[in-house]
């Protein structure tokens, strides 16, 4: 099961960027992120009540559901989507990637959660990966001051997404399904980001062209939906240390679909960079070990 989860929300977040990408343009994106949580949380509520799960979460949880909130569905995306508008994708991927560590710092800082040693080394392995990949991107950025706000911004929203895990998994440790808390936590990012559209003298006019109207539901339904639902149970069956190590994986995806639309060309470094990823998952989950010990118990 934590394998299908976790290549589902590889797969999934890994071609996202493709819909927020088409995304940009006539409708702010405070008003298309609105449209899109607030469509999921529709979904989710529309779901629950199909599968007979309790809706009304317990009042110990909402302080919980309103941090969540404002951090993972509001001030996350704000975040990225400012910091793409001024420095280049792969740069804000770097920074991302620093995800599975920030979660193993801020569990140990604010839950008392241990340091898992093979999470921390497979997410350095991983983070010196992506910054093979990316690297051609990051030399030409190195002085500008603009591109340093920028991945200022993305900092910030990673610390947003990685406070969000902690929550999700505090509420997963009170019973409570990501199914009901995604969706209550949704639907408060969506109204924060809606009053404060509408402060900003916004238009919620959508674009009507097919290819938005398209990314639209693909971000809600499989972004947003599922994406996130299956990422936020991993978090509750793994740790939000080796769930995280997603956030490392996915550009991979995005750079094999750069590859197909937008003619990206690997060289002797990206390759490299690819294999160092892959060793950090096998770090990560500690694959290596088990491997070594199936291998000494069977003796194959």
């Amino acid at each position: 099961m934590n394998l299908l989860l976790y290549v589902s929300t590889v797969l999934i977040w890994g071609t996202t960027w493709i819909a927020i990408k088409w995304q940009l343009g006539a409708v702010p994106p405070p008003v298309s992120i609105a449209w899109r949580f607030g469509i999921a949380a529709l979904l989710l509520f529309a779901l629950l009540r199909i599968m007979r799960r309790p809706i009304w979460p317990p009042r110990a949880a909402w302080r919980f559901l309103a941090a969540q909130g404002l951090a993972l569905f509001c001030l996350n995306f704000l975040c990225f989507y400012y910091a793409e508008q001024i420095v280049p994708s792969g740069l804000v991927a770097v920074v991302f990637s620093t995800a599975p560590l920030l979660n193993s710092i801020n569990g140990r800082l604010f839950m008392g959660r241990p340091l898992q040693p093979t999470a921390i080394a497979g997410a350095l392995l991983g983070l010196v990966g992506i910054v093979c990949l990316f690297v051609q991107q990051m030399a030409g950025h190195l002085g500008d001051h603009t591109a340093w706000l920028g991945l200022g911004v993305a900092f910030l929203g990673t610390m947003c997404f990685s406070a969000g895990n902690l929550l999700s998994s505090r509420m997963q440790s009170m019973g409570l399904h990501p199914f009901a808390t995604n969706s209550w936590a949704m639907l408060i990012g969506a109204a924060i980001l809606t009053i404060g559209s509408m402060l900003a003298g916004y238009s919620f006019a959508l674009d009507l062209s097919p290819r938005y109207l398209g990314a639209l539901a693909y971000l809600a339904v499989f972004g947003s939906v599922i994406g996130f639902t299956a990422y936020l149970m991993l978090v509750g069956r793994m740790g939000p240390e080796r769930a995280a190590y997603c956030t490392v994986l996915f550009p991979i995806v995005a750079l094999a679909a750069s590859t197909v639309f937008e003619g990206y060309r690997w060289s002797a470094l990206a390759v490299v960079g690819l294999l160092l990823v892959v060793a950090g998952n096998l770090v990560a989950f500690d694959l290596t070990r088990r491997i070594f010990v199936r291998r000494a118990v069977t003796g194959s």
